[in-house]
């Protein structure tokens, strides 16, 4: 007599079909259990903070070549028929300059602090997550609420260094030289305090408690720009000192 034997593996008695697919997850590519991937969201925030910093070091190189170039070339006047030089010299407040120039150093240095800080809280949290398991109580220094506060002192040193511009007569349409003056440092100002916004956005997070490693994709890319703001203020300071 024949027997029928089946041709596919049954998962269960009287259920002839496959085993079900278990679904896949992970959010943005992470461990496949709806955990999200925050070392790949970290690289991707690290790409476009240096898409950005390319953007803004091409202004400022097209404003110094223009800077550069408008220094050498004379005008042309229409009733006298000549050239002329009409650059003009202005008389910089150095003193307050270097002094706005060393608080932005400074908040650098805070900013740094604050990154590693956040960098090393990171790097703990899967031990303290396991139960049973202590690192005691750790005091976290106030770095980037510090770098916040140098952050807008710079800015207000910047707005007293044009104050005093204009006191000494020189305004933006006075000449070709502080045209360029207020350009660059205005220009450096805007981009300047788009980094505080950013500082200020990443203490918001630390307030609503979001998860650490989230915090540290937002502290990590602002510190690095805040890096680049202070190296960016610090050619520009040098190319007036190279143009006197």
């Amino acid at each position: 007599m024949a027997t029928y034997i089946p041709t596919r593996p049954v998962d269960h008695i009287g259920h002839d079909r496959e085993p079900p697919i278990p679904p896949s997850g992970g959010g943005d590519g992470g461990r496949g259990d709806g955990y999200p991937n925050y070392g790949a969201r970290l690289r991707r925030a690290r790409l476009g903070l240096i898409c950005g910093i390319v953007t803004v070091s091409m202004v400022f190189i097209s404003l110094t070549s223009a800077y550069i170039v408008r220094r050498g070339l004379p005008t042309f006047d229409a009733v006298k028929q000549g050239y002329f030089r009409d650059w003009g010299e202005v008389p910089l407040p150095w003193l307050l300059l270097a002094i706005n120039t060393a608080i932005l150093l400074v908040s650098s240095i805070t900013m740094e602090g604050a990154r590693r800080a956040i960098t090393r809280r990171a790097a703990l949290a899967p031990v303290q997550s396991i139960p049973g398991i202590s690192l005691g109580e750790e005091r976290n220094f106030p770095w980037l609420a510090i770098t916040i506060v140098l952050g807008l002192g710079f800015l207000l040193g910047q707005w007293l260094a044009w104050g005093e511009l204009k006191a000494r007569g020189f305004f933006v349409n006075t000449n070709p030289d502080s045209s360029f003056i207020y350009l660059l440092t205005a220009a450096h100002a805007v981009h300047l305090f788009g980094g505080v916004v950013a500082m200020i956005w990443a203490g918001i997070t630390s307030l609503l408690h979001r998860p650490v490693e989230a915090r540290r994709i937002a502290i990590d890319v602002t510190a690095w720009y805040w890096h680049f703001m202070a190296v960016l203020w610090v050619y520009v300071f040098a190319l007036f000192a190279l143009m006197r």
